[in-house]
């Protein structure tokens, strides 16, 4: 049985999962930003090139690739999305920003990975939701009638021992200087 007094501790696990949620929420959020961004730059001035599939997407681990040539050089994109009937060696219409020859995408798409976009969306709502749980139950976990009770008497504590220093410490010593003996005895220290 547990006693009345003792404050049950919130796990860590409660301020792991807040903070972790509340990270992720933000990279996805620097993500989507990332694409949009991209996207207004191909969207200002978009130069079209045309490339070539150089890998497809064949795994967890493997993504697209595509290379292009723009302003006399050689360059590369990965994680394009690719038509469903792409192949390798297949020429494919990309549009790159005029100022910057590496931000690329497939042409007639919005965005230059649209699963990034995609993910953000999804993931951003569900961190941010489960970041308010986590918070919702520490702040309701330390607002707690046991935690109130800890509280207070701990305020209890440090206001009788403020009151006792200033009376110059009597009711912490007791009026006892030391309990170690010196040698001679009491009479040594009169």
């Amino acid at each position: 049985m547990r006693s009345p007094s003792v404050v049950p501790r919130i796990g860590r696990g409660w301020y792991l999962t807040a903070v972790l949620s509340a990270v992720l929420a933000l990279g996805m959020c620097l993500l989507g930003w990332r694409q949009a961004d991209l996207a207004d730059k191909i969207g200002a001035h978009p130069v079209r090139v045309e490339g070539t599939i150089t890998q497809l997407p064949g795994g967890s681990a493997t993504y697209s690739a595509v290379s292009y040539r723009a302003d006399g050089q050689q360059h590369s994109a990965a994680d394009l999305r690719l038509p469903d009937h792409a192949r390798v060696g297949d020429p494919i219409c990309l549009e790159h920003a005029a100022e910057d020859a590496g931000a690329v995408r497939v042409c007639d798409q919005v965005y230059p990975q649209a699963a990034g976009v995609r993910l953000a969306q999804i993931s951003v709502p569900v961190a941010l939701l489960i970041c308010a749980i986590c918070v919702a139950r520490i702040l309701r976990h330390r607002r707690g009638p046991a935690a109130r009770a800890e509280r207070a008497r701990l305020r209890t504590t440090v206001a009788l021992a403020t009151e006792a220093l200033a009376e110059g410490m009597p009711a912490i010593t007791q009026g006892k200087r030391s309990r170690r003996r010196r040698k001679g005895g009491r009479r040594a220290l009169r």
